[in-house]
Order: structure tokens, then sequence, then C-alpha cells
């Protein structure tokens, strides 16, 4: 049996708990808070559009910011589990998490 893994809000992580398809109300409000923020949108989409994990690389050069303003943007939405890190030596390449995406939508369409 696995041990819980909570997050630092004392919930239930997001992973842990999306792989039941359940979502807790703190965790909702975080990818919208998340969410609130359009460049994290767009960044969304230019990940979700990708077919293989997107260099994090290609998003410095579609976004006009920092690189520091840019790891900000992509630890939050790894935060929220809206994104996975998946590194391969020194690069880095961001992959969508669609399940979770998905939840959190059919949760605000039963609103």
């Amino acid at each position: 049996m696995r041990a819980m893994v909570f997050d630092h809000y004392g919930e239930p992580d997001v992973m842990e708990r999306s792989r039941d398809r359940g979502v807790t109300a703190s965790q909702m409000a975080r990818i919208g808070r998340v969410l609130a923020e359009p460049r994290r949108v767009q960044m969304l989409r230019e990940i979700a559009a990708c077919k293989e994990p997107m260099l994090c690389a290609r998003l410095r050069g579609t976004h006009r910011v920092s690189a520091a303003t840019l790891s900000h943007h992509i630890k939050q939405l790894k935060m929220a589990g809206l994104v996975e890190i998946v590194r391969k030596g020194k690069f880095a390449s961001l992959v969508l998490q669609r399940d979770l995406l998905r939840v959190y939508v059919d949760h605000l369409s039963k609103i």
C-alpha cells in the first residue's frame, strides 16, 4: 500500500488524486489561479500542440520574458499538476497532463 502524499496546503497531492479522477476544491482553486495568467494559458496551448515533449528552450524563443520569469511560469504550471517536466541529461521538456486538465474542465462545466 502506498503512503498518501500531501501538498503544502495539506491537501492530497494533485497527481495522487487525479489518478482516481478526484480533484479537491483547493486544487481547483490552484489550477484556476494558474490559468488566470494569459501567458500560462498560451504556454499550455503551445505544449499541447506538440506531439512530443516540448523543450523548455522552445518556449523561451516564443515568449519574450527573462529566463527567470519563464522558469517561474513553468514552476506554477508544474505545481498545479498541469505539466510534467521530463529531463534528459541537461535538457528539460514539458508534457501537458491532459487528464487533469479534462477533470478540471469537467468540474467547471458542472457549475
